[in-house]
């Protein structure tokens, strides 16, 4: 009888993964993601308006990322 391999679940902090993290793991430019992002098409993360400007704040955090597009920064403890 085969051993039973666990499932290695990362440990999430809550961590803003920065959008530059997320563009070289996906592949997908960051004016790309933060269209997406404000646009509601992409579901890992939130666009924030920043007053009555055209500006915004991104937060996108690590374990909406990794449910979404399966990317964990390697550096974290697993």
């Amino acid at each position: 009888m085969a051993a039973k391999k666990k499932a290695v679940i990362p440990v999430f902090t809550g961590r803003n993964v920065a959008l530059s993290e997320i563009s070289q793991a996906s592949g997908i430019g960051i004016a790309t993601i933060k269209h997406g992002l404000r646009d509601g098409v992409l579901d890992f993360g939130y666009a924030i308006p920043c007053g009555e400007s055209n500006q915004y704040r991104y937060y996108c955090p690590d374990k909406l990322v990794y449910e979404k597009i399966g990317y964990v920064s390697s550096n974290e403890e697993v």
